[in-house]
């Protein structure tokens, strides 16, 4: 079964490369919004996705080990990856699945990090009202897969292992709770809380370990209520870092590891990593990143009948919304326009762009905040319409709300592997590694040397 709000396009025999559109379980007009976008996709595509149309010629494995990058080249940019993600975590963590009125009315124009008041969870903050930059379930992750990594022996980026290394930890949480002693209530929360991170992750992983597949399909169709959840989105960045520059193989391995995904959510899970991997090479540029979409495609999705290739469409989709509202001038203001009072100082044209790509990304919301399609989508289109502007890319995904720390952690890691830690905006990395380091046992710094020593020699021999 397609998950609700899945689409597809099916190219049809004509020359001209029109596209035919199926919504299946939509309204009309969501369906008709679609369509809007798509045609427009196809007309200002045609300029913009010429850099992009051959594939790129560093995307075998073969150029991975012609272009060396340096010791500090290449921890500049792991460590750009887990600073840029930590800083995307951290805007969005105060008003994750905030809607985008009330992060208005509470913060403003969302375009620092700032202090959270929130209720901790497993899946988000483990503390009461952190201080900026605290950061959530997407920071762990990253460190969760960099222990698993740093214990790998390359190329052996197995799932069994990964799956193995998930167990270990959990059973350690669950230990941790039953040895906890004392009459205060709180130990038992925080322990419990860490426990309740793992918990659904455990099941599915001790199906695949045990290579019980009656079990696995249930446990993995059962996970977080058989969503087509982000997963895999969470780590998969980390896979980019182990093979720099070499898209295809990050990809590979990512498909590989991404046994918590289901359907067309495998395929996004490893385009991120091949991202992430094209964002290493150091003659990378916005367009071979982005080619990356188009161009690597091991597991055949374009060839799937009738549907296709979803993660493609999305990238489509993303190009027109882009497009169609950077195009926008002010004499297509709307009736009654008014910049609101919370976002002074943002000039009527650039509010005018910005709010109609929000409103254009409204008409394609998923039933849950956390579909890996709309992560996906939401976090190539904020890229894109902010040119890879590291802050400007930030800024776009925290104040349109929904998941906004994941979609922001997912393209501050793309963003920040491109840019490097160097480039990235000084004050606030100093805040990032400090507070992570301090008060949630996330040191940043050490996970990049870590990196730094165990991957950078395979990638120079």
């Amino acid at each position: 079964m397609k998950p609700k709000n899945s689409f597809y396009i099916r190219k049809s025999s004509s020359s001209s490369e029109i596209f035919s559109f199926g919504l299946r379980n939509h309204a009309v007009m969501k369906s008709l919004i679609i369509q809007s976008l798509i045609f427009l996709t196809l007309f200002s595509c045609n300029r913009t996705e010429k850099l992009t149309n051959s594939p790129s010629n560093n995307t075998s494995a073969e150029s991975a080990h012609t272009r060396q990058l340096s010791e500090k080249e290449y921890h500049n940019k792991v460590l750009g990856l887990l600073i840029g993600s930590a800083i995307g975590d951290a805007m969005g963590a105060p008003t994750e699945m905030w809607s985008r009125k009330d992060i208005q009315s509470t913060y403003g124009f969302v375009d620092k990090l700032d202090t959270m008041v929130r209720n901790p969870s497993g899946e988000g903050t483990w503390q009461f009202n952190l201080p900026a930059g605290g950061t959530t379930d997407d920071t762990r992750w990253k460190k969760l897969f960099t222990g698993y990594a740093i214990d790998e022996t390359w190329p052996n980026l197995k799932a069994a292992n990964l799956a193995q290394h998930i167990i270990e930890k959990y059973k350690t949480d669950i230990e941790a709770l039953k040895s906890t002693e004392g009459f205060n209530p709180e130990p038992y929360e925080q322990n419990i809380m860490k426990m309740a991170w793992l918990q659904e992750w455990a099941i599915v992983a001790d199906a695949y370990v045990k290579n019980d597949m009656v079990d696995y399909s249930s446990a993995v169709n059962k996970f977080y209520g058989g969503e087509m959840t982000c997963a895999g989105m969470l780590y998969s960045p980390m896979i980019g870092a182990c093979i720099p520059a070499d898209p295809q193989t990050a990809y590979e391995s990512a498909y590989e590891l991404s046994i918590f995904d289901i359907g067309y959510a495998r395929d996004i899970t490893a385009l991120v990593a091949a991202m992430v991997s094209q964002a290493f090479d150091s003659s990378a540029t916005k367009s071979s990143i982005a080619g990356v979409i188009r161009n690597i495609d091991p597991e055949g999705y374009y060839k799937s009948r009738l549907v296709g290739r979803a993660a493609h469409r999305y990238y489509q989709i993303a190009t027109g919304i882009v497009s169609e509202s950077k195009n926008l001038a002010l004499t297509e203001k709307p009736k009654g326009f008014k910049i609101p009072h919370e976002w002074k100082g943002m000039d009527s044209l650039t509010y005018l762009q910005l709010t109609h790509a929000y409103s254009l990304l409204d008409k394609l919301n998923q039933d849950m905040p956390f579909h890996a399609g709309e992560v996906y989508l939401i976090t190539i289109t904020a890229m894109m319409y902010s040119e890879y502007d590291f802050e400007k890319t930030m800024q776009f995904i925290v104040n349109y709300g929904r998941d906004n720390d994941t979609v922001a952690a997912v393209a501050g890691a793309i963003l920040g592997a491109y840019l490097g830690a160097d480039n990235l905006p000084p004050k606030t990395v100093d805040q990032i590694l400090r507070v992570n380091k301090d008060l949630l046992g996330n040191d940043l710094n050490e996970m990049a040397t870590a990196m730094t020593k165990k991957y950078l020699s395979q990638y120079t021999e």
